[in-house]
């Protein structure tokens, strides 16, 4: 499959195995993917695969939050990412 060599700038992306990394392919696509990215993901994983992840994912940016709403027609309050917001640290008011 060819898929965005950039989106895995922080490993091999030869290395990656379709079959056991399936969660860390579609963050990834999910977060820097092209729109070619997610349709190869739709055809290796299939729709359903793809909406059982992303539904138990902790970390989903807002935009593509939306993006997965719409396309599965699921309300954002069904999402993991949406109910346990990660917390992150804030800075300090001096």
């Amino acid at each position: 499959m060819e898929i965005s060599k950039s989106i895995f700038w922080e490993t091999d992306s030869n290395k990656i195995n379709w079959d056991t990394n399936p969660v860390y392919i579609i963050h990834k696509v999910l977060m820097y993917g092209t729109i070619n990215d997610w349709q190869i993901i739709m055809q290796k994983y299939g729709k359903e695969r793809i909406k059982d992840e992303v539904l138990q994912m902790k970390d989903i940016d807002p935009k593509s939050l939306s993006f997965l709403s719409c396309i599965f027609n699921i309300p954002k309050e069904k999402f993991r990412c949406y109910t346990q917001i990660l917390s992150s640290p804030k800075h300090w008011i001096y």
